[in-house]
């Protein structure tokens, strides 16, 4: 090898490691975030000027592998800041990924989602090893450049020192003074026990119902007769009514929407719950608010429906009630179904769509609405969860709202369709995410209120939420994780039933409407309408 070579091949090595030092796990990801002085290269060097040359090698590839390890575990977390807006938790979200994989396939194709996971794969092996790689060859650089190396450090140190000290920043929340790694790595160490105590924690409360043995007819009891449904809206997070961008789009049309509703003798009242989740993992947010326990994660929701854990939907069934599930995403059976008490699943086959195919969210919501009414309208009281599906992301198709009488079996959808990728949002930039949000959500409402209108009767009570905020691609960072709730209904003995709640009256939920956890509506809910 060339001197040329060896230099090339070293400074590609040092280039490598300090790239994998400086990753910005919890800052924006931008050039300028690179640039920074990482405390553990200081480290690392001291250290490898001072080890036993014959020790050297294992000790510098160790380093380099654990280095490789972080660097998987730092693009895990910014993966799921950037989606789910908290960090990857080694415990609980393994599970996660096959669930992604799932959705790869579902609207990318099965092919791009395994080309996706083969890279994933290899990314996940080549980071350990090349950066092992780098780091012995660095070693062998500081050993022929003793005194430069040792020199170099002792510079840099004081600059460390005074860096952090000043709180110098190019980034905003990315200190100059870089210690990520070894954050990193603190963070993991502590998190991971901290994690399995929570999910131990979590097993103990499962077994700790308050309205286990209390029976489901008296819990109901105000409700008897009534279809008590519950209608999930896909990301319709607390953003979508109070971000300057959307407020002026969506605050006027759920205004139009109360308007219309008393016009049709229909009462509402709405406030706010705090979600487990933002971002995605709709089902953990379900399972919240079904069955009055906070599941933040895949492996208390695991624990959860292995339990006896009595749900919301669990007391109507056991009440009399025909329990439903409509989830228009789900083409294979749902395990869970029978945890949760449903004894009906309207799945994307039982819906009887036959309008255009777009992946995963295909079914619009309207449509989704209408078959359910039609499935369900004639026979004993339904209590029900339907998941609209048409606000996920990309938001394949948001079409108007149409007349009822003309829905059919989907088709008059293929000339609203559009032909472009919807996956070239993401290409279109910031703006043209958040109006295409913006739009879906628009679309989901109103297709609410078109429902009610012209399908709700006396019997209905509605209930509508928001699962989670959207990702922090729509909505920016640090903007919580609070989603709008409302009740529906023309029983005003409904409605002074939950008057001690303080809920706005309306659709909008004003800013000082009441914030509850998810987890506390079912015993509060329960509570309001008991015998």
């Amino acid at each position: 090898m060339t001197r040329w070579v060896r230099r090339a091949a070293a400074a590609v090595a040092a280039v490598a490691v300090l790239v994998a030092l400086a990753l910005p796990v919890d800052g924006p990801l931008t050039p300028a975030a690179f640039l920074r002085i990482p405390v553990e290269a200081l480290a690392g060097t001291a250290l490898l000027l001072v080890l036993p040359a014959r020790t050297r090698p294992v000790v510098a590839a160790a380093l380099g592998a654990v280095l490789g390890l972080l660097t998987v575990l730092g693009l895990l977390h910014i993966g799921f800041h950037a989606v789910l807006g908290r960090p990857f938790d080694p415990v609980v979200d393994a599970p996660l990924f096959a669930d992604g994989m799932r959705f790869l396939s579902g609207t990318l194709g099965t092919p791009v989602a395994v080309v996706a996971a083969v890279v994933a794969g290899l990314l996940a092996i080549a980071l350990p090893v090349g950066l092992a790689a780098a780091v012995v060859r660095l070693a062998r650089v500081v050993a022929h450049r003793r005194t430069g190396a040792a020199r170099l450090v002792a510079v840099l140190v004081p600059v460390w020192i005074a860096l952090a000290v000043l709180g110098v920043q190019l980034v905003p929340g990315v200190p100059v003074a870089s210690a990520s790694a070894a954050t990193l790595a603190r963070d993991t160490a502590v998190g991971i026990p901290a994690s399995l105590q929570a999910q131990r924690e979590f097993a103990a409360r499962l077994t700790a119902d308050p309205l286990r043995d209390v029976p489901a007819a008296e819990l109901v009891a105000a409700l008897r007769g009534k279809d008590v449904v519950v209608v999930f809206v896909e990301s319709y997070g607390r953003s979508a009514v109070e971000d300057p961008e959307f407020a002026p789009h969506v605050g006027p049309l759920l205004d139009d929407g109360t308007a219309r509703l008393t016009a049709a003798g229909f009462g509402a009242r709405s406030a706010w719950l705090t979600s487990p989740v933002a971002g995605g993992s709709s089902w953990l947010a379900h399972a919240t608010f079904l069955s009055g326990l906070p599941v933040g994660d895949q492996g208390r929701y695991d624990a959860l429906v292995a339990s006896e854990r009595r749900t919301l939907s669990r007391v109507f069934a056991e009440a009399g009630w025909r329990t439903v599930a409509v989830q228009p995403g789900t083409t294979t059976e749902w395990p869970a179904a029978g945890f949760y008490g449903f004894t009906e699943v309207l799945d994307f086959g039982r819906l009887g769509y036959r309008g255009p195919d777009r992946g995963w969210a295909s079914v619009p919501d309207q449509f989704t609405l209408s078959a359910f009414h039609r499935l369900t309208h004639d026979g004993p009281p339904v209590m029900a969860e339907i998941d609209l599906v048409s606000s996920h992301a990309p938001w394949r198709m948001i079409p108007p709202v149409v007349d009822w009488a003309e829905l059919g079996d989907g088709q008059v959808f293929d000339a609203l369709a559009a032909p472009a990728d919807p996956e070239a949002i993401w290409g279109q930039g910031g703006a043209a995410v958040r109006a295409a949000y913006r739009g879906a959500i628009e679309y989901s409402l109103a297709s609410l209120v078109s429902y009610v209108e012209h399908l709700g009767d006396d019997d209905l009570v509605l209930l509508v939420l928001g699962d989670h905020q959207p990702a922090p691609a729509v909505t920016g960072d640090g903007v919580g994780r609070d989603v709008p709730i409302s009740i529906v209904t023309r029983d005003r003995t409904v409605l002074d039933r939950i008057a001690p709640w303080g809920w706005a009256d309306g659709l909008r939920p004003s800013p000082a409407a009441p914030v509850w956890p998810m987890a506390d509506f079912r015993d509060r809910f329960l509570a309001a309408f008991r015998g």
